[in-house]
């Protein structure tokens, strides 16, 4: 992809996710404190899917048919473990009893940094891959490790009262109890007080990091150009917050998803690790992912979850 001049396509690309938030903040936003409804939040996941599908269009137009199928299965990647994500987002507005209406706006922050912080860790990551390529093996063993754990050991459903980043903010911050409209912040008697949005917020860009921690190396299986790495990625992220409330209420549906997001880390950090002697093909790669999503979810749907029963 270095043949040819993508200085442009990186500029018309910054362009068009600067329009879409700017239509989001200006136009979409302008009915405040509105609960997003399953039609809407339907309509939204199809437009950024269709999005992404035309733009990848575009890649193999402009580019090459591997390029296209890069671009693809890095979606598809950063598309299922985005779900993952959502899965502690619900946790965490649960935690915090924030009502339905108030979470787009914390959830449209929770993008916009996101975008910033994937061009960092994206960027950087390509300059250490062009310096130092052995560290493709690290990620490989990293993943492969993340895999494993997830499939093999029992997830710690930590207490967020128990978290020590917010025993440290209500230490150190004014805060109150109460929700101002969507205000993070609220003046009370001449002071400046947090409000729950605002705590909300922290934690998702926490979350956010740490998926990022999974996601990135993944990418890095498909591909190391830095362009189809960022793009890929701003579109899934584009597309969270209506896959988030469309997921909400059905998060019980997927409880299998885990187990094929464990099962798709493992196999991408073995990608990597083997590469140098059996290489795979995109093309296998991202039947791979298919396969492994596809099968998860049909199983989480006809199988039902085994609860949990005290003794």
């Amino acid at each position: 992809m270095q043949s040819k001049p993508w200085w442009w396509v990186w500029l018309c690309f910054f362009i068009f996710v600067i329009t879409v938030i700017l239509i989001d903040i200006f136009f979409l936003n302008r009915k405040k404190s509105q609960k997003v409804s399953l039609k809407t939040a339907l309509s939204w996941v199809l437009v950024w899917v269709s999005c992404a599908f035309i733009f990848n269009g575009l890649i193999w137009w402009y580019d090459t048919p591997k390029a296209a199928l890069q671009f693809l299965t890095g979606y598809l990647i950063e598309l299922s473990l985005s779900v993952d994500n959502l899965f502690v987002f619900i946790m965490i507005f649960q935690f915090f009893s924030i009502p339905d209406k108030y979470q787009h706006r914390v959830l449209l922050y929770g993008v916009l940094s996101a975008i910033i912080l994937r061009l960092c860790m994206i960027l950087g990551g390509a300059w250490l891959v062009s310096e130092l390529h052995w560290i493709l093996y690290l990620f490989g063993a990293f993943l492969l490790w993340t895999g494993l754990k997830m499939l093999f050991f029992k997830e710690n459903n930590k207490n967020l009262s128990d978290s020590k980043m917010l025993q440290w903010m209500r230490r150190h911050m004014r805060m109150t109890d109460e929700i101002k409209d969507e205000k993070f912040f609220v003046r009370k008697n001449e002071l400046w007080y947090a409000t729950p949005l605002f705590l909300v917020l922290i934690f998702i860009e926490i979350s956010d990091v740490i998926f990022a921690l999974d996601s990135i190396p993944a990418i890095f299986a498909v591909t190391t150009d830095a362009f189809i790495i960022f793009t890929s990625n701003i579109f899934a992220i584009l597309g969270l917050r209506a896959l988030y409330f469309l997921l909400a209420n059905m998060a019980a549906r997927f409880h299998l998803l885990r187990y094929g997001i464990a099962i798709m880390l493992s196999f991408i950090g073995i990608k990597m690790l083997i590469d140098p002697w059996v290489h795979i093909p995109i093309l296998y790669a991202l039947a791979g992912v298919i396969l492994i999503l596809t099968t998860t979810v049909i199983l989480s749907l006809y199988i039902p979850k085994v609860k949990n029963h005290d003794h």
